[in-house]
């Protein structure tokens, strides 16, 4: 078997215990953004299995878009990524 060389770690603990790695990660052509797919990839920064620049660059997001995500989970939870809950979370 035959493992791609990638730079950084492969896979990363969690907190809680669980275990992310590389092939958790949403595919690089996704256009349908849920609330578990953003998570996933904040998750994967923060815990440094990809860098903030990798991620910008997989998903063609902006910094902006990446903040927004990232402040939400940070603030309010994972919740806080749904897309009807925006109301709720949003700062006034």
């Amino acid at each position: 078997m035959y493992l791609k060389r990638v730079d950084g770690p492969r896979q990363v603990t969690l907190p809680d215990g669980s275990i992310l790695t590389r092939a958790d990660l949403p595919a690089p052509d996704t256009r349908r953004w849920v609330a578990s797919r953003k998570a996933v990839v904040v998750r994967a920064v923060v815990h440094g299995l990809i860098t903030e620049a990798e991620a910008l660059e997989r998903y063609a997001l902006s910094e902006e878009e990446f903040a927004l995500w990232r402040q939400a989970v940070a603030q309010h939870g994972e919740n806080a990524l749904k897309v009807t809950a925006l109301q709720r979370y949003r700062q006034l």
